[in-house]
């Protein structure tokens, strides 16, 4: 998984692959005359944490390619994160539309990819420090940027249901969500058929 890395990183991965590309191997002492020992361990740690270097053998990395880096930054990883999460959510609104309906109804892309997860008011710091910690930006109510963001709505009561290894809105919730707006007619459709009755 790739994540975003501090200007420092990014500076030293230019370097790294302006002289080696992503083929050949380099090491740590390359940064010996600019950083200190401390400073080049940190800025390792990260390129490696963050998924922009690869440890080839005990003492020499490789760049990963600028593409495949590029590309991992827009990859949608907040469904998989989830699993980690021990406190109560629910994905909601248009998100809960999209898991119920088997995404049939799809409101993201690489460009723009939002989340809305009601999360309990008393969760609120551990919420923003579990997506921070993994980079993903997250707002309360409202808030939008480039790729994958969260939405946190606080509440004071939530319910939830399981649908596979995710927690959502309720399925009855979602339908009436669905129903009161004509452009998720298709999905509102599509759950009305699949879940029958449970749908009403």
């Amino acid at each position: 998984m790739v994540s975003e890395i501090p200007q420092y990183c990014l500076r030293a991965y230019a370097l790294f692959y302006s002289r080696h590309g992503s083929r050949e191997p380099f090491m740590q002492s390359e940064l010996d005359w600019i950083v200190g020992q401390s400073m080049r361990k940190k800025t390792f740690a990260l390129l490696l944490k963050s998924g922009w270097i690869v440890k080839e053998r005990r003492n020499s990395y490789k760049c990963v390619d600028p593409v495949k880096v590029m590309k991992g930054l827009l990859e949608f990883k907040v469904p998989e994160l989830m699993k980690e999460a021990s406190r109560p959510y629910a994905f909601t609104n248009l998100s809960a539309v999209e898991i119920w309906s088997d995404y049939s109804y799809i409101q993201r892309g690489i460009e723009r990819s939002p989340y809305f997860i009601k999360i309990l008011r008393e969760d609120i710091r551990y919420w923003k420090e579990f997506f921070n910690k993994r980079d993903i930006p997250n707002y309360i109510r409202q808030g939008s940027t480039v790729g994958e963001f969260i939405i946190l709505i606080p509440v004071s009561r939530l319910h939830s249901e399981k649908k596979g290894t995710i927690k959502v809105e309720p399925l009855k919730e979602t339908i009436k969500t669905a129903r009161n707006n004509e452009m998720y007619s298709y999905a509102y459709n599509y759950m009305k058929d699949k879940y029958g009755p449970a749908a009403a």
